[in-house]
């Protein structure tokens, strides 16, 4: 599998990027989220993955990891092609779509081009569970002003060796007692630590 591709920019629009590697023109298909993050033109590193049907073998690009790993988790939805998939990515943010699964938003998923009552109820019964293994939790138990902070917490109590959904459990506590203050990332890590 080619897990990336590191080139310059040949073509861009939001349907696909090509990517010149040393001499070779990679035509990677993408979302509109990972078109909005890509650079206009240069150098760029794009993450990716192969699908292989009877017909065609297909490059998908994403700006990052997660994006991918959300691609590859549609795809696995009985009825939800790649093309049903990067439609839904262009739709909403990754964030927003792990959102909805978790939260049985089904309302949200269908109001998504090419997704009708049945399938967005067949996206949230098989990967709702995956994604709360990954430790997405619903909206309402999250309240974080600054992202940035957040992840360098999150990052911090996983690399102490915490589960990242006990991580992100315990800094939405934290921030849901402090919601009229600015908090650091320091502080976040220091009262999640008092509270495991």
């Amino acid at each position: 599998m080619i897990s990336f591709i590191q080139g310059t920019i040949e073509e861009k629009n939001p349907a696909y990027v090509v990517v010149n590697c040393q001499g070779v023109g990679y035509l990677v298909h993408i979302s509109l989220y990972t078109f909005n993050a890509l650079p206009e033109s240069g150098e760029m590193r794009i993450h990716t993955l192969q699908v292989i049907r009877e017909d065609a073998h297909m490059l998908y690009g994403f700006a990052d990891k997660q994006e991918r790993e959300l691609f590859s988790h549609l795809i696995s939805v009985s009825g939800v092609g790649p093309n049903t998939a990067r439609m839904i990515l262009s739709s909403m943010t990754p964030g927003d779509i792990r959102e909805a699964i978790v939260s049985n938003n089904v309302n949200a998923l269908q109001s998504l081009k090419g997704i009708g009552a049945k399938s967005a109820q067949r996206i949230i019964v098989d990967l709702k569970d995956r994604l709360e293994k990954e430790g997405v939790l619903k909206s309402e138990n999250l309240t974080f002003t600054d992202n940035t902070i957040q992840q360098e917490a999150l990052s911090a109590l996983v690399m102490l060796g915490f589960t990242k959904s006990a991580a992100q459990k315990a800094i939405a506590a934290i921030l849901k007692k402090h919601t009229d203050t600015a908090i650091s990332a320091e502080y976040l890590v220091k009262e999640a630590l008092k509270s495991f």
